[in-house]
């Protein structure tokens, strides 16, 4: 049975708190597990989640702030210590590889597994498989820092009532699937396309392109607000979201889910995160996200 889901490893910004760890988010999809900006403590999240390391295949590090990337130490030579018996890419800021090869190989220790490193230099698809299309786009912060989409292929849906008026049944179903037509009934008289499902992981950035271009028609969209609106200022000055900029994407975006994150040290009543969320017009399903928690992808319309 395939599981898409959200785990919540940590939450915090800059410092974390006694409630909330570094930054850190596993995509369960499918088959696969891609680990989202491992911030410090990451691996210690991972155990008390019940994520191994042999459920990762991918890690995508939006930028090499140490809240983003400080796990990846400890992560990476977990992996190795475990013996993971598939390779693991890794996707980063080319601008920042000297950061992810101090992080790699911060001490010493044996490596068995290959890590694939796949830098990201600009705008664009990075990987393509049979469940997903993973693109990136640039974000704006005082460093380097790409947001991460994730796109499942379009497919089909088949009509029963349609079937039926036609008189398609039995392996002729399996048949006008595979084949595109049965007779003079086509693949389209009995079917419609069934919208593939869309994820995206927005974190440090001011409104931009890439914000927006990510956030586009997702039905899961992660990103940071780290400042509550009456510190917008401070918000564009540092890099960062606030709870209504954060929201107001996702509602001119059609997102379904919003999962809000990434919060600062000052601020100690999530549910003002929410409430400016709402004030903000988005009415989909909301979530201000805490440690350990797993969202479930919604499902198909």
């Amino acid at each position: 049975m395939s599981v898409r889901e959200l785990v919540v490893l940590g939450t915090a910004s800059q410092v974390p708190t006694r409630h909330r760890n570094h930054n850190g988010y596993l995509l369960r999809w499918d088959g696969e597990g891609i680990l989202f900006d491992p911030g410090e403590g990451t691996q210690r999240q991972m155990l008390r989640a019940g994520v191994a390391a042999h459920d990762l295949n991918r890690i995508c590090v939006t930028h090499f702030h140490g809240d983003h990337s400080l796990g990846l130490s400890g992560v990476i030579q977990r992996i190795n210590l475990d013996r993971v018996p598939h390779g693991v890419t890794a996707h980063y800021p080319a601008s920042g590889q000297r950061f992810f090869d101090r992080l790699r190989y911060a001490t010493a220790y044996r490596e068995t597994v290959g890590i694939e490193e796949a830098p990201v230099a600009e705008d664009g698809v990075l990987a393509t498989t049979a469940s997903y299309t993973l693109e990136a786009r640039r974000l704006s912060h005082p460093v380097e820092s790409f947001g991460y989409r994730l796109v499942e292929p379009d497919g089909r849906r088949m009509l029963p009532e349609r079937l039926a008026a036609l008189g398609v049944r039995g392996p002729d179903v399996g048949r006008i699937q595979r084949e595109g037509a049965v007779g003079d009934v086509r693949l389209d008289d009995v079917s419609e396309v069934r919208r593939g499902q869309r994820f995206a992981f927005v974190m440090d950035t001011r409104l931009c392109d890439g914000v927006h271009a990510l956030a586009e028609g997702c039905d899961l969209l992660v990103i940071e607000s780290t400042f509550l609106d009456e510190d917008t200022t401070l918000a564009e000055d540092h890099g960062h979201l606030t709870a209504g900029q954060a929201a107001r994407v996702a509602r001119d975006a059609g997102v379904r889910h919003l999962v809000l994150t990434h919060f600062s040290q000052r601020y100690s009543e999530p549910e003002e995160f929410e409430r400016q969320a709402r004030a903000a017009g988005f009415e989909g399903e909301l979530t201000v996200a805490h440690d350990l928690l797993r969202v479930p992808v919604p499902k198909r319309r």
